[in-house]
């Protein structure tokens, strides 16, 4: 399936995004943040989305998936493979939120749904480099970094 949906999707990301994309990696996003630094930038706001694939929305993703999938049959398959559950202790617990870790296709729902916030700071005249649920904003100053932290926190809450 990942096969498949990334052609669909990865055109469409952010050139700032560069984890679990085929020829990008985290080298990458170092020497573009050093790139950043290098033109005044110097400021980092850094954060981790804690737990971020343990969270993800369910509805939320498969709303950003129905934007570009069109077949039912698909959405309804990711849909399955979202809510199929964990085994804890020979026990199986329902999944109503996030992706499962590890499985081929959540590193591309995580660029997926990380994707809105990307063309966010885009938008915004940001520079930063994601890596997955890690990412980087750098900023001139230490007042626009705490501006920056407020406002993407404010952003992120919804």
């Amino acid at each position: 399936m990942a096969q498949v949906l990334t052609p669909l999707f990865d055109p469409g990301f952010s050139n700032n995004s560069f984890g679990f994309r085929s020829g990008r990696n985290g080298q990458q996003a170092v020497r573009q943040v050093q790139s950043i630094i290098c033109n005044g930038y110097r400021i980092a706001v850094d954060i981790d989305l804690s737990k971020f694939f343990d969270r993800v929305n369910h509805d939320l993703l498969m709303s950003l998936l129905g934007r570009k999938i069109k077949d039912q049959r698909v959405m309804q398959l990711i849909g399955r493979y979202l809510r199929a559950g964990v085994m804890d202790n020979h026990c199986l617990t329902e999944t109503r939120e996030g992706v499962p870790q590890g499985g081929p296709l959540s590193p591309l729902l995580a660029n997926i749904m990380l994707n809105p916030l990307d063309k966010e700071l885009e938008k915004r005249g940001h520079r930063f480099a994601r890596y997955a649920d890690d990412f980087i904003i750098l900023v001139r100053s230490l007042r626009a970094g705490k501006r920056m932290l407020h406002s993407i926190s404010q952003y992120l809450r919804g």
